[in-house]
């Protein structure tokens, strides 16, 4: 007879809740160093704030998975997550800092799409790159 954490059912029940925890307090992370608020900005209708946050959500479950692929236990999972999603933040930073021109957090919160559009696209590219390398 399977171990209890050895069961199928327990395991999906654990990962799913890591996942969801993991995306709760990572998000949170990410409210802090954003100088606007993306739940607020979201429930005014601003897309671009919605696109950048759907991107960042989409980009920390992608690495979670990835973790959830190549790791046995849910601790080493839980730790390599955080790595790659420190990663992710550092990805924001420093898309920050190559478009020294304008404020990237600024034209989100003034609803460019574009910048938004970028932002999710480089919050799911680089969550592919980093879950290739856990």
């Amino acid at each position: 007879m399977e171990s209890f954490w050895e069961n199928t059912i327990v395991l999906t029940a654990a990962r799913y809740s890591v996942a969801v925890l993991s995306i709760i307090v990572f998000m949170a992370i990410f409210e802090l160093v954003t100088s606007y608020k993306n739940w607020e900005e979201i429930r005014r209708g601003n897309l671009s704030v919605a696109m950048a946050t759907g991107g960042k959500m989409f980009g920390i479950a992608n690495v979670l998975r990835f973790s959830y692929e190549h790791n046995d236990g849910i601790l080493q999972s839980i730790m390599w997550s955080s790595i790659g999603f420190v990663m992710l933040l550092i990805g924001y930073f420093i898309f920050e800092f190559l478009t020294p021109t304008y404020k990237i957090d600024s034209e989100i919160a003034n609803d460019n799409r574009a910048v938004g559009f970028i932002s999710l696209v480089i919050s799911v590219g680089l969550s592919y790159v980093i879950g290739a390398s856990i």
